[in-house]
């Protein structure tokens, strides 16, 4: 009689305390079936485990094949099959091993692989200010907002106290001033993680560790010079505390560290920046770090206004540029600037790097010599740079590598340095009202409007499950039913 599929129970996106580990254990044990293996993995921030039992009498055999991840970040996935078949049917081993490479293959061997980045948008919360709302309410705006991925500065207790059990993803930062004592002191890089990082798992997710903040491209060569350092030690530390595989470690860089950008193809690092930009280079390669970078298209604008079409910088319809090398045409200069560090790393000779940009953002207002810092023109370039983000698609030089970025900012932030611009870079007031209307929601529910409350064509992406996954789950599906 083949295989019958009796009961199959497919659950995505469950909260923690609905789907998790005990719920697969109470199966095997209150079943009829004796397992065969039962194996569980924990890491700092997931639990997964694998079930495979078996039953038989003198005409059928039950299997059980069940997979539960547990996590305390707002993941958990729980699939089993339980299917019965004819002993005499000799189509079973195949179909069983078919069955085990889906249980396995979704979650790696035993363990799950934390992602630095879900979706394609994240925003960075920075507190320059003296006016913005407590960091429980700030968890409250970016829930609203369904923005899950965010990063900070620093490694503020208040801020990762407030994270804990939200779901929110978080980058933390270790500060300019500290890099050079834990370049040479791996034991400081150890007491900062247990101070500031191991103690809020698994209940803050924190997913990534950035190293200092534009160090390369600066003036400060002895800074550069222990960027490398202070990188290695942080990951030799989380190494030693097994939670390498779970926190990256990175370091966002400025487009000083570029000779040239344009066209695209031709950009390659300074000779002078060269020097410490490869040995970081080859140490990210090696521990699957991507490179970040701050692409502005509003500070190029703003240096050269007469010769760069605003509506090339903020997404709108142009001529574009073409880039003869390559033969590849760029409608906005977003992507230019993202094409040009992957030029870069090609030439270096890291051309299979990812690219994530960091920051991203446009001023609405500034200095009257700070041309385009309007309004109108944050709003067009935020509006547009979501709607492109959330269409999960690359470059013209990378076509398949969907595109990642972080907004700069979360607020205005009034205690900034610099040129006014600096102060009005965020999606918020610091009353947690919307800056402008982009479709977000903030904190006053009557702050974005009905018409773009919601994007068109736009996926609420930051709870989704990941395609792959229900692609095994048709495959299994279909395998299942074409053995019945």
């Amino acid at each position: 009689c083949g295989w019958r599929l009796e009961a199959k129970n497919l659950i995505y996106g469950m909260p923690p305390d609905k789907a998790s580990i005990p719920l697969l254990l109470h199966m095997a044990s209150s079943s009829e079936t004796s397992p065969v293996l039962i194996a569980v993995s924990s890491s700092s921030s997931e639990t997964s485990a694998v079930l495979i039992a078996v039953s038989s009498s003198s005409e059928t055999s039950t299997l059980l094949i069940a997979v539960s991840s547990s996590s305390s970040h707002g993941y958990d996935a729980l699939r089993c099959l339980f299917l019965r078949k004819s002993m005499r049917d000799s189509r079973s081993p195949l179909f069983f091993w078919c069955l085990v490479f889906f249980s396995l293959s979704h979650h790696g061997p035993l363990k799950l692989q934390v992602q630095a980045f879900t979706g394609t948008y994240g925003i960075n919360y920075g507190r320059i200010a003296d006016n913005l709302p407590p960091p429980e309410r700030v968890v409250t705006l970016l829930k609203l907002a369904k923005v899950r991925n965010v990063r900070i500065y620093d490694a503020d207790h208040s801020v990762l106290n407030a994270f804990r059990g939200s779901g929110l993803e978080l980058i933390v930062a270790i500060g300019n001033e500290y890099l050079k004592d834990i370049s040479v002191y791996e034991d400081h890089a150890m007491s900062w993680i247990k101070e500031n990082v191991q103690p809020f798992l698994p209940a803050t997710h924190i997913t990534g560790i950035a190293i200092g903040n534009e160090v390369l491209g600066g003036t400060d060569e002895e800074l550069a010079g222990a960027l490398l350092g202070a990188a290695k030690n942080v990951y030799n530390a989380l190494d030693r505390l097994k939670l390498a595989d779970d926190i990256e470690v990175s370091t966002p860089h400025s487009a000083a560290v570029f000779a040239n950008s344009f066209p695209p193809s031709s950009c390659t690092f300074r000779e002078d920046v060269v020097v410490y930009m490869r040995p970081i280079l080859d140490f990210f390669s090696q521990i699957g770090s991507p490179f970040y970078i701050n692409a502005y298209p509003f500070l190029a604008y703003k240096s050269d206004p007469e010769h760069i079409d605003i509506n090339y910088a903020l997404f709108k319809s142009n001529a574009g540029i073409h880039d003869a090398k390559t033969g590849l045409h760029y409608d906005n200069m977003f992507d230019a600037q993202i094409d040009a560090a992957y030029a870069a790393l090609e030439a270096a000779g890291y051309g299979k790097m990812e690219v994530r940009v960091s920051e991203t953002g446009w001023a609405s207002g500034g200095d009257e010599s700070e041309a385009g810092a309007t309004v109108q023109n944050a709003r067009a370039y935020n509006f547009n740079l979501r709607k492109r983000l959330f269409k999960k698609k690359g470059t013209p030089r990378r076509p398949k590598m969907v595109v990642k970025a972080y907004v700069f900012a979360l607020f205005n932030e009034d205690l900034k340095p610099g040129p006014s611009s600096e102060k009005h870079y965020g999606l918020f007031k610091a009353d947690g009202s919307i800056s402008y209307d982009i479709g977000l929601t903030g904190l006053n529910p009557s702050s974005a409007s009905p018409s773009l409350s919601s994007l068109t064509g736009i996926r609420k992406q930051s709870w989704l499950v990941p395609s792959s996954t229900v692609l095994r789950c048709y495959i299994t599906v279909l395998l299942a039913l074409m053995m019945i």
